[in-house]
This record gives C-alpha cells, sequence and structure tokens, in this order.
C-alpha cells in the first residue's frame, strides 16, 4: 500500500493501544519498542480508558519520545459505532474520569449482550472466561474474539471479528451510551482535539460535515486501510471542511501482527497543528 511518501526522519503514530484496552504491550513496553523504532511522538489512545498515560509518560523521562495523552472514545450514531480519538486532554480531569467509569460499566453490559447472541449462534461461551482475558482493563471486542479462539470456536481473532462480532455480524452490538456530539464535548472539556478515527469504517462520507458542524476538528486521513485513492479523498474533504489531519498504525502488538508500530509515519509539524489547535481552544 502506498501511504506517506518521505516523513523525515522525525515521525508520529498517533494511534497506538495498550493492555490498558485491548492491546498486548503494557504502556512500559509500549515506549521501550517506540523508542527503538525511532517514533519521536507517540499518542496513547486507548479505548474509553486513559489509564495507561501515566505510566507511559514515566517510562518516556530522559527519552527523546512525546507522550501525547489521549483516548478513543467510542460514540454511537443510530446503530453504528463511532470512534473519536482525543488528542492533549487533561487525562487527570474530573469529569473526564467520571464520564469514562459510566462508560466502562456499559462495556461490561456489552459483552453479556454479545455472548447472549453468541449463545444464540450456538457458541456456548462463558463471560468469565473474556473477564478473565481482559483482566483491568478496558473489556472490549477483541477480548470476546481471544476468549473465542481459546475455547476453539474460532481460529483466530480475525475469523471471530469476520464471522460473529465485527460491524453488521449476527453477534454485534452497538449499545454505548455516548453520541458523537457528547463525545466530542467530553474530549473538548477536557482541553482536548476531537478527531474522527479511521473514517472508512463509516462507510458514509457525508456524515464527517454533520460530526464537523457538531464540533469534529480532525479526521485520522493516514491509517492503514485506507488506499492512495482515500488518502487522497480524505486529504481534499479535510481541506474543504477546514479540518486537521492526522494518521496512525492503530497498533495493537500481537493481536495484529501485520500492524507494526511506526508503520504510519506521521510528520510532526501535524502534531505541531494539533498542539497549536489545542492551546487556541
Amino acid at each position: 500500500m502506498k501511504k506517506l511518501k518521505d516523513a523525515g526522519i522525525k515521525f508520529a503514530d498517533l494511534h497506538v493501544h495498550t493492555t490498558c484496552s485491548d492491546g498486548t504491550y503494557t504502556p512500559a513496553q509500549l515506549v521501550k519498542e517506540a523508542v527503538a523504532r525511532g517514533v519521536s511522538a507517540l499518542a496513547i489512545v486507548d479505548h474509553d480508558t486513559v489509564g495507561g498515560i501515566a505510566e507511559a509518560v514515566e517510562q518516556a523521562r530522559g527519552t527523546d519520545l512525546e507522550i501525547i495523552p489521549g483516548v478513543e472514545l467510542t460514540a454511537q450514531y443510530e446503530n453504528q459505532e463511532v470512534h473519536i480519538l482525543g488528542y492533549f486532554l487533561d487525562y487527570r480531569d474530573e469529569t473526564l474520569l467520571k464520564q469514562l467509569k459510566l462508560i466502562q460499566l456499559s462495556r461490561v453490559e456489552r459483552v453479556y449482550k454479545i455472548i447472549k447472541n453468541l449463545n444464540a449462534e450456538g457458541l456456548e461461551l462463558d463471560p468469565q472466561v473474556v473477564f478473565d482475558i481482559s483482566g483491568e482493563a478496558s473489556v472490549g471486542r477483541m477480548h470476546i474474539a481471544r476468549a473465542l479462539v481459546k475455547g476453539g470456536f474460532v481460529g483466530s481473532t480475525s475469523a471471530a471479528f469476520n464471522k460473529y462480532i465485527g460491524d453488521r455480524c449476527p453477534a454485534y452490538v452497538c449499545g454505548f451510551s455516548l453520541s458523537v456530539p457528547e463525545a466530542i464535548k467530553l474530549i473538548r472539556g477536557a482541553g482536548g482535539v476531537a478527531v474522527l478515527a479511521h473514517p472508512y469504517l463509516l462507510r458514509n462520507d457525508a456524515l464527517i460535515a454533520e460530526f464537523a458542524g457538531q464540533g469534529l476538528e480532525g479526521i485520522e486521513v493516514y491509517y492503514p486501510e485506507h488506499s492512495q485513492g482515500m488518502i487522497n479523498f480524505y486529504l481534499e474533504l479535510a481541506d474543504k471542511l477546514k479540518l486537521l489531519v492526522t494518521g496512525g498504525s492503530d497498533f495493537h502488538g500481537s493481536l495484529k501482527p501485520d500492524i507494526k508500530l511506526g508503520m504510519i509515519k506521521v510528520p510532526m509539524e501535524l502534531v505541531e497543528k494539533l498542539k497549536a489547535r489545542q492551546k487556541n481552544d
């Protein structure tokens, strides 16, 4: 896939996950890997939690790696998931932390609903297996996928998503309490910049203008699943809607072996534009 051309020596990866959500690297391990790969700025954007940021910041002390505090909020538009990335937010903000606790409860409830649907499909999966895998992390579909693999129901986590728990699959449940405007407001209220993650998953690009009208400030243009044609389209759309441009690998560790940390090399000038927007909000 053709992505960014020569991004120069310094680059950022603005979309990575840790064991605090559905990644397989601890925040400290992720920082060490980023330093080894020459990443200059790294955005920790775990799903509906900021639990890994403090550890990453501490691990990065004394290195040249900049940790960008962030989050990937799960919102709902009609019966569709929409992921909103928050960058440079105050991860100690009380309002944010209070709302994230509520979201964690909805994530637990969602696990039970998805497993009920899986049972209806003939897959007798014990919810406790999922929670044993997730531990203290923000529980989600990847943990269910891992439980399905562990139980021998599917051969891989990708097969679990493709056949059972992916969007529009038989066991899928949306079930999130935040609307898109609420997610944007929560991020901006914590001093962050709100960016739409992996827009190709919307399958309806007309929604991006609607979200921009609701306070969305950027769009994730550079992404492993985006073809060069998609990248060109989203660049033009970002320019038209006056949206910031971001990108990232969506690194999850060993669960997505084809996705390497830093494989999407985002120019630092785009990070500086994010900072400028955050300061001007």
